[in-house]
């Protein structure tokens, strides 16, 4: 503990030495901003790592079997979260992590210490060693990283709730490897993205799951409408993934021009972004207008008649081989018989959650599906020089291989990003080809055209290149695609 004591007084030192004004912060040069950045996040891992045995702490004293004697019934709360909540003045999801967090460490540490107990027993007892290696919690590396300083409280408990608990088909030991996986990859990630991944590791880890998940959320569904006092009515809703993703389609592409996200199309589609630009109403305004339309012209239809054409694509992503039997290939002739993979998934497009076999078979049916053709070396088929812009079947191509914007650590969706040329059409002769273009949002997009930056292709990798005023040497740093699956 003298270490980790010293550890935090030379991270707080290092941060009073910034500074104690705005006005001493302003005056700092870029470097020393950005090293002064990554002190200040060192300090806060060892600050919270101290906040998460005290709320743990908290906790522990606080146990229901304790009653209205544990410390928290002590002080008027309920529980030892609403103790934690009110004594830091954070929101429930921080005081509720701390807890978590600190539990799991405090656990982590006990057990920890009965094993090292036992190994120094004179005559160690084999059995009695065993019994306690087997109650150290398999998240026991988590709780290490933490106190170590090396693992955010944050990220914990996004690797913590994204792997979930032990249960009949996700074995300590699936965890365990999964968690040593992912603490490999985790220097590099934010928290929402250790999330995402340790939550696609999970499903990978209970495919049979996925099933019953998706009934749950299904059964989740609601849809309260009611009116208040003044009279106007207020709508409340909770949809699946798969209808929310459908709902949010929607009123994306009503609002699509007000996000940058219409750019390089044809003169009647500028047009109609122009006037959605220039609508004086919110972007909240404009779909409330727009669903009060839907349901108008939903009431009014003819319920005999079927109805096609144009709707709001939601998109399955899916590999091969996760397509059942039966297939057709590009060519039209029937696939040969594969056997179908017993607890095989795919995603919704803009979507982490993921859905069954039986989702995916009913979705293609119901939508189609659109073929996209790769070379040898996994590059969508080019389409020469003949267009200035990209199609649209090319645009959905583009969404699939990139997954969104491609710009570091941007996680605008295909539906918010624009069709960038790595070479450009008039200066650098370009092709509108989908190998030599990328998907950017709007803003990142100007910041390309306007900064020094570059992007280029090696194969099938994309790759940036900082101007030299960001990195002197002008290291590449890899975009990879921004779609889990691939």
């Amino acid at each position: 503990m003298t270490d980790l004591a010293e550890d935090l007084r030379q991270a707080a030192d290092a941060v009073a030495r910034l500074g104690s004004s705005s006005a001493d912060y302003e005056a700092l040069p870029d470097a020393v901003v950005l090293a002064g950045q990554k002190q200040i996040a060192a300090a806060r891992r060892l600050l919270d790592t101290r906040a998460a045995w005290m709320a743990g702490t908290i906790a522990r004293r606080s146990r229901p079997e304790l009653g209205h004697s544990g410390l928290a019934a002590q002080q008027g709360f309920l529980s030892p979260e609403a103790l934690v909540q009110k004594s830091i003045g954070s929101s429930k999801g921080d005081a509720y992590k701390l807890v978590a967090v600190g539990t799991m460490m405090a656990d982590t540490e006990a057990a920890e210490k009965l094993v090292e107990a036992a190994l120094s027993a004179p005559d160690p007892d084999a059995t009695e060693v065993a019994a306690f290696v087997a109650r150290v919690p398999w998240q026991a590396p988590i709780a290490r990283a933490v106190t170590a300083g090396t693992l955010s409280v944050d990220a914990a408990e996004s690797i913590r709730a994204g792997l979930g608990q032990i249960d009949a088909a996700v074995t300590a030991e699936k965890l365990g490897m999964a968690l040593a996986e992912l603490l490999a990859e985790v220097s590099a990630l934010n928290a929402d993205e250790v999330f995402r991944r340790a939550r696609r590791m999970r499903d990978v880890l209970d495919e049979a799951g996925i099933a019953a998940r998706e009934k749950q959320a299904y059964d989740d569904r609601v849809l309260r409408v009611y009116r208040l006092n003044n009279g106007n009515v207020r709508l409340n809703g909770l949809f699946s993934p798969e209808d929310g993703e459908f709902v949010l389609s929607t009123f994306d592409s009503i609002t699509g021009p007000r996000r940058g996200a219409v750019r390089f199309v044809d003169t009647e589609r500028a047009a109609w972004a122009k006037k959605m630009q220039d609508d004086p109403r919110s972007n909240e305004q404009i779909a409330a207008d727009s669903l009060v339309q839907l349901l108008k012209i939903a009431g009014e239809a003819d319920p005999g008649r079927m109805f096609g054409g144009r709707r709001p694509a939601v998109r399955v992503i899916v590999t091969e081989k996760t397509l059942k039997s039966g297939q057709t290939d590009q060519a039209g002739a029937p696939k040969p018989a594969e056997p179908a993979a017993s607890a095989a998934h795919g995603q919704i497009e803009g979507s982490p959650v993921p859905i069954s076999q039986e989702s995916i078979d009913r979705l293609l049916c119901d939508t189609g599906s659109r073929g996209i053709t790769f070379d040898g070396n996994g590059q969508i088929i080019n389409v020469g020089r003949n267009e200035r812009l990209f199609t649209e079947a090319q645009r959905a191509a583009m969404a699939v291989r990139d997954g969104g914007c491609l710009w570091i650590d941007c996680d605008r969706p295909p539906a918010w990003s624009e069709a960038h040329h790595i070479n450009e059409w008039l200066k650098d002769n370009g092709h509108t080809d989908l190998a030599d273009g990328v998907l950017l949002c709007h803003p990142h997009h100007l910041l390309l055209h306007n900064q020094p930056w570059t992007i280029i292709r090696t194969g099938t990798q994309y790759w940036f290149r900082p101007p030299g005023e960001v990195d002197s040497e002008q290291a590449l740093i890899a975009l990879p695609s921004k779609r889990a699956e691939l």
